[in-house]
Protein backbone atom coordinates (compact mmCIF):
# COMPACT_ATOMS: atom_id res chain seq x y z
CA UNK A 1 0.00 0.00 0.00
CA UNK A 2 2.92 2.25 0.67
CA UNK A 3 4.53 2.17 -2.42
CA UNK A 4 1.33 2.50 -4.18
CA UNK A 5 1.20 6.20 -2.57
CA UNK A 6 5.03 6.55 -3.12
CA UNK A 7 4.41 5.49 -6.48
CA UNK A 8 1.16 8.18 -7.02
CA UNK A 9 2.72 10.99 -4.97
CA UNK A 10 6.05 10.98 -7.16
CA UNK A 11 3.98 10.74 -10.37
CA UNK A 12 1.93 13.84 -9.34
CA UNK A 13 5.13 15.53 -8.14
CA UNK A 14 6.42 14.70 -11.98
CA UNK A 15 2.98 16.37 -13.71
CA UNK A 16 3.27 19.45 -11.19
CA UNK A 17 6.30 20.07 -12.02
CA UNK A 18 6.12 19.63 -15.89
CA UNK A 19 3.44 21.68 -15.87
CA UNK A 20 4.92 24.36 -13.72
CA UNK A 21 7.91 24.29 -16.36
CA UNK A 22 5.59 24.81 -19.53
CA UNK A 23 3.71 27.33 -17.27
CA UNK A 24 7.01 29.72 -17.38
CA UNK A 25 7.99 29.12 -20.53
CA UNK A 26 6.65 32.42 -22.22
CA UNK A 27 8.27 33.99 -19.12
CA UNK A 28 11.48 32.95 -19.56
CA UNK A 29 11.46 33.36 -23.15
CA UNK A 30 9.89 36.69 -22.34
CA UNK A 31 12.77 37.97 -20.27
CA UNK A 32 15.67 36.34 -22.71
CA UNK A 33 13.81 38.52 -25.11
CA UNK A 34 14.61 41.80 -23.05
CA UNK A 35 17.74 43.53 -24.00
CA UNK A 36 20.30 45.66 -22.11
CA UNK A 37 21.24 48.70 -23.46
CA UNK A 38 24.37 51.28 -21.99
CA UNK A 39 24.46 54.74 -24.07
CA UNK A 40 26.88 57.68 -23.82
CA UNK A 41 24.54 60.97 -24.90
CA UNK A 42 25.77 60.94 -28.33
CA UNK A 43 24.88 57.50 -28.68
CA UNK A 44 21.61 57.55 -27.63
CA UNK A 45 20.83 60.47 -30.13
CA UNK A 46 21.82 58.11 -33.03
CA UNK A 47 20.02 55.43 -31.36
CA UNK A 48 16.86 57.30 -31.58
CA UNK A 49 17.27 58.75 -34.78
CA UNK A 50 17.01 55.54 -35.94
CA UNK A 51 14.32 53.75 -33.90
CA UNK A 52 12.14 56.83 -32.40
CA UNK A 53 8.75 55.46 -33.86
CA UNK A 54 8.15 59.68 -34.78
CA UNK A 55 11.07 59.04 -36.94
CA UNK A 56 10.03 56.21 -38.43
CA UNK A 57 7.09 57.58 -39.35
CA UNK A 58 8.40 60.43 -40.89
CA UNK A 59 10.70 58.26 -42.96
CA UNK A 60 6.89 56.54 -44.07
CA UNK A 61 5.55 59.76 -45.11
CA UNK A 62 8.65 60.43 -47.23
CA UNK A 63 8.01 56.98 -48.64
CA UNK A 64 4.30 57.78 -49.09
CA UNK A 65 5.03 60.91 -50.84
CA UNK A 66 7.63 59.90 -53.19
CA UNK A 67 4.62 57.40 -54.23
CA UNK A 68 2.29 60.22 -54.41
CA UNK A 69 5.00 62.24 -56.81
CA UNK A 70 4.92 59.18 -59.20
CA UNK A 71 1.20 59.51 -58.89
CA UNK A 72 1.12 62.49 -60.16
CA UNK A 73 3.74 61.86 -62.99
CA UNK A 74 1.72 58.91 -64.16
CA UNK A 75 -1.47 61.22 -64.86
CA UNK A 76 0.36 62.00 -67.50
CA UNK A 77 1.55 59.16 -69.27
CA UNK A 78 -0.59 56.40 -71.44
CA UNK A 79 -3.37 54.48 -69.85
CA UNK A 80 -4.29 51.20 -71.12
CA UNK A 81 -7.56 49.56 -70.23
CA UNK A 82 -9.40 46.64 -71.18
CA UNK A 83 -12.88 46.09 -71.08
CA UNK A 84 -15.30 43.02 -71.47
CA UNK A 85 -19.00 42.85 -71.63
CA UNK A 86 -21.84 40.37 -72.17
CA UNK A 87 -24.96 40.84 -72.79
CA UNK A 88 -28.31 38.18 -72.80
CA UNK A 89 -31.18 39.14 -74.31
CA UNK A 90 -33.93 36.91 -72.78
CA UNK A 91 -36.47 39.06 -74.36
CA UNK A 92 -35.71 41.04 -77.54
CA UNK A 93 -36.48 44.49 -78.13
CA UNK A 94 -39.31 44.97 -80.63
CA UNK A 95 -40.33 47.46 -83.08
CA UNK A 96 -43.35 48.01 -85.36
CA UNK A 97 -42.37 48.19 -89.09
CA UNK A 98 -45.12 49.20 -92.24
CA UNK A 99 -46.34 45.49 -93.15
CA UNK A 100 -45.84 45.99 -96.64
CA UNK A 101 -42.45 46.15 -96.35
CA UNK A 102 -42.91 42.14 -96.17
CA UNK A 103 -45.52 42.01 -98.89
CA UNK A 104 -48.19 42.85 -96.37
CA UNK A 105 -51.33 45.25 -96.66
CA UNK A 106 -50.55 48.70 -96.89
CA UNK A 107 -51.42 50.90 -93.39
CA UNK A 108 -50.92 47.87 -91.45
CA UNK A 109 -47.48 46.88 -89.30
CA UNK A 110 -45.58 44.10 -88.06
CA UNK A 111 -43.73 43.45 -85.28
CA UNK A 112 -39.68 43.07 -85.80
CA UNK A 113 -37.14 42.08 -83.01
CA UNK A 114 -34.11 43.63 -83.69
CA UNK A 115 -30.45 41.79 -82.12
CA UNK A 116 -29.63 38.55 -81.05
CA UNK A 117 -30.29 36.34 -77.40
CA UNK A 118 -26.26 36.70 -76.95
CA UNK A 119 -23.92 39.58 -77.27
CA UNK A 120 -20.43 40.11 -76.75
CA UNK A 121 -18.03 43.01 -76.33
CA UNK A 122 -14.46 43.22 -75.85
CA UNK A 123 -12.12 46.10 -76.25
CA UNK A 124 -8.47 47.70 -75.29
CA UNK A 125 -8.59 51.42 -75.01
CA UNK A 126 -5.11 53.97 -74.98
CA UNK A 127 -5.45 57.43 -73.80
CA UNK A 128 -3.47 59.85 -73.84
CA UNK A 129 -2.83 63.66 -72.48
CA UNK A 130 -1.49 65.96 -74.47
CA UNK A 131 -1.96 69.08 -72.95
CA UNK A 132 -3.33 70.15 -69.55
CA UNK A 133 -2.49 73.13 -67.51
CA UNK A 134 -3.48 71.80 -64.17
CA UNK A 135 -0.95 68.73 -64.90
CA UNK A 136 2.53 70.61 -65.80
CA UNK A 137 1.52 72.74 -62.39
CA UNK A 138 0.87 69.02 -60.40
CA UNK A 139 4.21 67.77 -61.09
CA UNK A 140 5.24 70.84 -59.93
CA UNK A 141 3.62 70.46 -56.58
CA UNK A 142 4.44 66.95 -56.72
CA UNK A 143 8.09 67.90 -56.36
CA UNK A 144 7.06 70.46 -53.52
CA UNK A 145 4.72 68.07 -51.74
CA UNK A 146 8.15 65.69 -51.19
CA UNK A 147 10.33 68.59 -50.65
CA UNK A 148 7.85 69.31 -47.29
CA UNK A 149 7.81 65.59 -46.07
CA UNK A 150 11.37 65.84 -46.18
CA UNK A 151 11.70 68.68 -44.63
CA UNK A 152 9.61 67.49 -42.08
CA UNK A 153 11.60 64.70 -41.66
CA UNK A 154 14.89 66.97 -40.68
CA UNK A 155 12.62 69.21 -38.15
CA UNK A 156 11.57 65.38 -36.70
CA UNK A 157 14.71 64.88 -36.48
CA UNK A 158 16.00 68.34 -34.90
CA UNK A 159 12.99 68.10 -32.62
CA UNK A 160 13.78 64.05 -31.13
CA UNK A 161 17.88 64.98 -30.98
CA UNK A 162 16.43 67.75 -28.41
CA UNK A 163 14.10 65.30 -26.93
CA UNK A 164 16.57 63.19 -25.91
CA UNK A 165 18.77 65.50 -24.76
CA UNK A 166 16.45 67.50 -22.21
CA UNK A 167 15.50 63.32 -21.40
CA UNK A 168 18.78 62.38 -20.55
CA UNK A 169 19.93 65.39 -18.53
CA UNK A 170 16.77 65.18 -16.80
CA UNK A 171 17.62 61.28 -15.63
CA UNK A 172 21.14 62.12 -14.45
CA UNK A 173 19.56 64.87 -13.04
CA UNK A 174 17.33 62.75 -10.95
CA UNK A 175 19.77 59.96 -10.17
CA UNK A 176 22.58 62.49 -9.14
CA UNK A 177 19.88 64.12 -6.72
CA UNK A 178 18.99 60.40 -5.25
CA UNK A 179 22.69 60.01 -4.83
CA UNK A 180 23.29 63.34 -2.41
CA UNK A 181 19.95 62.89 -0.79
CA UNK A 182 21.30 59.73 0.36
CA UNK A 183 24.27 61.06 1.47
CA UNK A 184 22.65 63.71 3.21
CA UNK A 185 20.17 61.15 4.99
CA UNK A 186 23.14 59.20 6.03
CA UNK A 187 24.60 62.14 7.58
CA UNK A 188 21.73 63.27 9.05
CA UNK A 189 20.71 60.12 10.68
CA UNK A 190 24.80 59.47 11.98
CA UNK A 191 23.48 63.43 13.61
CA UNK A 192 20.07 62.63 15.17
CA UNK A 193 21.83 59.07 16.70
CA UNK A 194 25.05 61.59 18.17
CA UNK A 195 22.20 64.29 19.30
CA UNK A 196 19.55 61.87 20.68
CA UNK A 197 22.19 59.82 23.17
CA UNK A 198 23.56 63.36 23.83
CA UNK A 199 20.18 64.67 25.01
CA UNK A 200 19.74 60.93 26.45
CA UNK A 201 22.99 61.83 28.74
CA UNK A 202 21.96 65.29 29.23
CA UNK A 203 24.45 67.68 27.22
CA UNK A 204 21.69 68.30 24.40
CA UNK A 205 18.15 69.88 24.71
CA UNK A 206 15.06 67.72 23.16
CA UNK A 207 14.57 70.60 20.79
CA UNK A 208 18.28 70.06 19.14
CA UNK A 209 16.81 66.41 18.33
CA UNK A 210 13.13 67.04 16.93
CA UNK A 211 15.16 69.95 14.88
CA UNK A 212 16.99 67.18 13.19
CA UNK A 213 14.15 64.50 13.07
CA UNK A 214 12.06 67.08 11.21
CA UNK A 215 14.94 67.56 8.68
CA UNK A 216 15.78 63.88 8.43
CA UNK A 217 12.26 63.43 7.10
CA UNK A 218 11.68 65.60 4.62
CA UNK A 219 15.17 64.38 3.32
CA UNK A 220 13.53 60.79 3.39
CA UNK A 221 10.08 62.05 1.41
CA UNK A 222 12.27 63.50 -0.81
CA UNK A 223 14.44 60.47 -1.70
CA UNK A 224 11.68 58.56 -1.82
CA UNK A 225 9.91 61.40 -4.48
CA UNK A 226 13.24 61.27 -6.12
CA UNK A 227 13.61 57.51 -6.59
CA UNK A 228 9.89 57.31 -8.20
CA UNK A 229 10.77 60.10 -10.81
CA UNK A 230 14.03 59.07 -10.97
CA UNK A 231 12.38 55.80 -12.75
CA UNK A 232 9.71 57.23 -14.46
CA UNK A 233 11.93 60.08 -16.28
CA UNK A 234 14.39 56.75 -17.16
CA UNK A 235 11.19 55.19 -18.92
CA UNK A 236 10.46 58.18 -20.51
CA UNK A 237 14.01 58.39 -22.13
CA UNK A 238 12.93 54.58 -23.25
CA UNK A 239 9.95 55.61 -25.29
CA UNK A 240 12.23 58.46 -26.75
CA UNK A 241 14.65 56.07 -27.86
CA UNK A 242 12.48 53.44 -29.10
CA UNK A 243 13.08 50.51 -26.97
CA UNK A 244 10.87 48.38 -24.65
CA UNK A 245 9.90 49.72 -21.30
CA UNK A 246 11.00 46.21 -19.83
CA UNK A 247 14.55 46.84 -21.29
CA UNK A 248 17.24 47.67 -19.41
CA UNK A 249 18.85 50.98 -19.48
CA UNK A 250 22.71 52.59 -18.28
CA UNK A 251 23.53 56.21 -18.88
CA UNK A 252 27.51 56.10 -19.13
CA UNK A 253 27.98 59.98 -19.25
CA UNK A 254 28.17 62.00 -16.19
CA UNK A 255 26.07 65.24 -15.98
CA UNK A 256 28.80 67.17 -14.57
CA UNK A 257 31.48 66.50 -17.94
CA UNK A 258 27.83 66.64 -20.09
CA UNK A 259 28.02 70.30 -18.51
CA UNK A 260 31.27 71.12 -19.35
CA UNK A 261 31.52 69.72 -22.83
CA UNK A 262 28.46 72.15 -23.51
CA UNK A 263 30.14 75.28 -22.06
CA UNK A 264 30.72 77.24 -25.36
CA UNK A 265 30.01 81.05 -25.83
CA UNK A 266 31.59 80.64 -29.27
CA UNK A 267 28.46 79.19 -30.88
CA UNK A 268 26.15 82.30 -29.73
CA UNK A 269 28.99 84.68 -31.11
CA UNK A 270 28.20 83.87 -34.68
CA UNK A 271 25.29 85.37 -37.26
CA UNK A 272 22.15 84.10 -37.10
CA UNK A 273 21.31 82.66 -40.71
CA UNK A 274 17.48 82.48 -40.52
CA UNK A 275 17.20 80.96 -44.30
CA UNK A 276 19.09 77.53 -42.18
CA UNK A 277 16.24 77.48 -39.15
CA UNK A 278 13.72 74.55 -40.74
CA UNK A 279 10.79 76.08 -39.77
CA UNK A 280 11.91 79.09 -42.21
CA UNK A 281 12.02 76.57 -44.52
CA UNK A 282 8.72 74.63 -44.10
CA UNK A 283 7.12 78.18 -44.31
CA UNK A 284 9.23 78.82 -47.75
CA UNK A 285 7.28 75.47 -48.23
CA UNK A 286 4.09 76.54 -47.64
CA UNK A 287 4.35 79.93 -49.95
CA UNK A 288 5.52 78.16 -52.57
CA UNK A 289 2.83 75.95 -52.50
CA UNK A 290 0.37 78.78 -52.46
CA UNK A 291 1.79 80.47 -55.09
CA UNK A 292 1.50 76.65 -57.37
CA UNK A 293 -2.14 77.06 -55.99
CA UNK A 294 -2.49 80.15 -57.90
CA UNK A 295 -1.17 78.89 -61.10
CA UNK A 296 -3.24 75.78 -60.85
CA UNK A 297 -6.32 78.04 -60.77
CA UNK A 298 -4.78 80.34 -63.83
CA UNK A 299 -4.28 77.21 -66.16
CA UNK A 300 -7.79 75.90 -65.68
CA UNK A 301 -8.54 78.90 -68.26
CA UNK A 302 -6.54 76.98 -70.41
CA UNK A 303 -7.28 74.51 -73.69
CA UNK A 304 -6.88 70.32 -72.56
CA UNK A 305 -6.28 68.50 -75.26
CA UNK A 306 -6.19 64.45 -75.09
CA UNK A 307 -6.37 61.88 -77.31
CA UNK A 308 -7.84 58.09 -77.33
CA UNK A 309 -7.28 55.02 -78.92
CA UNK A 310 -9.94 51.61 -79.32
CA UNK A 311 -9.39 48.19 -80.69
CA UNK A 312 -12.23 45.93 -80.17
CA UNK A 313 -14.91 42.83 -80.95
CA UNK A 314 -17.86 42.24 -81.12
CA UNK A 315 -20.06 38.69 -81.19
CA UNK A 316 -23.95 38.16 -81.72
CA UNK A 317 -25.19 34.72 -81.57
CA UNK A 318 -28.75 33.39 -80.69
CA UNK A 319 -27.05 30.31 -79.41
CA UNK A 320 -24.15 31.18 -76.84
CA UNK A 321 -21.00 29.50 -78.88
CA UNK A 322 -18.64 32.00 -78.28
CA UNK A 323 -15.93 29.48 -77.72
CA UNK A 324 -16.48 27.97 -80.93
CA UNK A 325 -14.65 28.19 -84.78
CA UNK A 326 -17.54 28.85 -86.46
CA UNK A 327 -18.20 31.98 -84.23
CA UNK A 328 -17.92 35.04 -86.22
CA UNK A 329 -16.18 38.73 -84.49
CA UNK A 330 -16.64 41.79 -85.47
CA UNK A 331 -13.60 43.85 -85.77
CA UNK A 332 -13.68 47.70 -84.76
CA UNK A 333 -10.65 50.31 -84.29
CA UNK A 334 -11.45 54.07 -83.57
CA UNK A 335 -8.72 57.21 -83.06
CA UNK A 336 -10.49 60.21 -80.94
CA UNK A 337 -9.00 63.76 -80.27
CA UNK A 338 -10.75 65.29 -77.60
CA UNK A 339 -10.29 69.38 -77.35
CA UNK A 340 -11.98 71.40 -74.10
CA UNK A 341 -11.53 75.15 -74.16
CA UNK A 342 -13.34 76.77 -71.38
CA UNK A 343 -14.93 80.61 -72.62
CA UNK A 344 -17.08 81.73 -70.26
CA UNK A 345 -17.42 81.21 -66.38
CA UNK A 346 -19.23 83.93 -65.24
CA UNK A 347 -16.03 84.70 -63.58
CA UNK A 348 -16.18 81.85 -61.34
CA UNK A 349 -12.41 80.62 -62.36
CA UNK A 350 -11.83 84.83 -62.16
CA UNK A 351 -12.90 84.28 -58.38
CA UNK A 352 -10.70 81.06 -57.45
CA UNK A 353 -7.91 82.83 -58.80
CA UNK A 354 -8.25 86.19 -56.98
CA UNK A 355 -8.73 83.73 -53.61
CA UNK A 356 -5.71 81.73 -54.29
CA UNK A 357 -3.62 85.04 -54.54
CA UNK A 358 -4.93 86.61 -51.15
CA UNK A 359 -3.95 83.15 -49.82
CA UNK A 360 -0.51 83.87 -51.60
CA UNK A 361 -0.11 87.41 -49.84
CA UNK A 362 -0.98 85.81 -46.49
CA UNK A 363 1.57 83.50 -46.54
CA UNK A 364 4.27 85.91 -47.82
CA UNK A 365 2.77 88.02 -44.72
CA UNK A 366 3.32 84.85 -42.32
CA UNK A 367 6.69 84.19 -43.59
CA UNK A 368 7.80 87.75 -43.12
CA UNK A 369 6.33 87.49 -39.39
CA UNK A 370 8.03 84.14 -38.94
CA UNK A 371 11.64 85.37 -40.23
CA UNK A 372 11.38 88.28 -37.21
CA UNK A 373 10.06 86.08 -34.60
CA UNK A 374 12.92 83.20 -35.54
CA UNK A 375 15.19 85.95 -35.34
CA UNK A 376 13.82 87.05 -31.98
CA UNK A 377 13.45 83.77 -30.76
CA UNK A 378 17.37 83.40 -31.38
CA UNK A 379 18.11 86.43 -29.40
CA UNK A 380 16.03 84.90 -26.45
CA UNK A 381 17.78 81.48 -26.80
CA UNK A 382 21.39 83.15 -26.80
CA UNK A 383 20.23 85.40 -23.76
CA UNK A 384 18.86 81.97 -21.62
CA UNK A 385 22.12 80.09 -22.76
CA UNK A 386 24.16 82.49 -21.82
CA UNK A 387 22.46 83.46 -18.17
CA UNK A 388 22.31 79.19 -17.64
CA UNK A 389 26.78 79.37 -17.98
CA UNK A 390 26.54 82.56 -15.70
CA UNK A 391 24.21 80.43 -13.15
CA UNK A 392 25.89 77.71 -13.33
CA UNK A 393 29.44 78.83 -12.08
CA UNK A 394 27.49 80.84 -9.80
CA UNK A 395 25.27 78.27 -8.45
CA UNK A 396 28.98 75.98 -8.14
CA UNK A 397 30.51 78.77 -5.87
CA UNK A 398 27.48 78.77 -3.80
CA UNK A 399 28.12 75.43 -3.39
CA UNK A 400 31.34 75.38 -2.33
CA UNK A 401 30.17 78.37 0.26
CA UNK A 402 27.45 76.42 1.83
CA UNK A 403 29.34 73.40 2.30
CA UNK A 404 31.84 75.12 4.17
CA UNK A 405 29.30 77.27 6.52
CA UNK A 406 27.20 73.60 7.17
CA UNK A 407 30.41 72.19 8.16
CA UNK A 408 31.52 75.14 10.28
CA UNK A 409 28.13 74.78 11.87
CA UNK A 410 28.17 71.82 12.59
CA UNK A 411 30.98 71.64 14.64
CA UNK A 412 29.72 74.48 16.60
CA UNK A 413 26.76 72.44 17.17
CA UNK A 414 28.82 69.91 18.67
CA UNK A 415 30.70 72.21 20.33
CA UNK A 416 27.39 73.07 21.72
CA UNK A 417 28.83 77.03 20.13
CA UNK A 418 25.45 77.17 18.12
CA UNK A 419 21.83 75.88 18.37
CA UNK A 420 20.23 73.60 16.43
CA UNK A 421 17.91 75.96 14.29
CA UNK A 422 21.10 77.77 12.94
CA UNK A 423 22.52 74.22 12.15
CA UNK A 424 19.22 73.15 10.79
CA UNK A 425 19.29 76.41 8.91
CA UNK A 426 22.52 76.03 7.25
CA UNK A 427 21.93 71.99 6.08
CA UNK A 428 18.91 73.41 4.13
CA UNK A 429 21.03 76.26 3.04
CA UNK A 430 23.25 72.96 1.78
CA UNK A 431 20.50 71.20 0.39
CA UNK A 432 19.09 74.00 -1.69
CA UNK A 433 23.24 74.52 -3.04
CA UNK A 434 22.73 70.86 -4.24
CA UNK A 435 19.86 71.08 -6.12
CA UNK A 436 20.46 74.29 -7.92
CA UNK A 437 24.04 73.12 -8.68
CA UNK A 438 22.26 70.34 -10.38
CA UNK A 439 19.14 71.91 -11.76
CA UNK A 440 21.98 74.91 -13.01
CA UNK A 441 24.27 71.75 -15.26
CA UNK A 442 20.91 70.57 -16.50
CA UNK A 443 19.74 74.01 -17.51
CA UNK A 444 23.43 74.53 -19.89
CA UNK A 445 22.64 71.39 -21.42
CA UNK A 446 19.09 72.31 -22.47
CA UNK A 447 19.60 76.00 -23.21
CA UNK A 448 22.96 74.58 -25.41
CA UNK A 449 20.38 72.48 -27.61
CA UNK A 450 17.53 74.95 -27.54
CA UNK A 451 20.24 77.64 -29.28
CA UNK A 452 21.21 74.44 -31.48
CA UNK A 453 17.48 73.25 -32.90
CA UNK A 454 17.38 77.33 -33.80
CA UNK A 455 21.08 76.84 -35.73
CA UNK A 456 19.96 73.08 -37.19
CA UNK A 457 23.23 72.44 -35.89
Amino acid sequence: MRKIITYFNNKTLKCFVAAMILLAAPAIQAQDETQNFSFTLNEAIQHALEYNRTVINSERDIAAANKKKWETIATGLPQISASGNYQYNFELQKNVVPAEFFGGNPGEFVEVAFGTKHSVDARATLNQLIFDGSYIVGLKAAKVYLAYYENSKQKTDIEVKEQVINAYGNVLLLQESVAILEKNKATLQKNYTETNESYKNGLSEEEDVEQISITLAKIDSSLKNAVRLSDISLNMLKIILGIELNDGLVLTDKLESLTEENLDLSIASGEFNVEQNIDYKLGKINTIQQELLMKQEKSKALPTLSTNLAFGYNGFNNDFSFFQSNQQWLNYSYLGVSLNVPIFSSLQRSARTQQAKIALEQARTQQEELEQNLKLRYQQAKSEYEYSIEEYFTSKNNLRLAERIENKQQIKFKEGLSSSFEFTEAQRQLYAAQQDYLESMTEVIDKRAALEKLTAQ
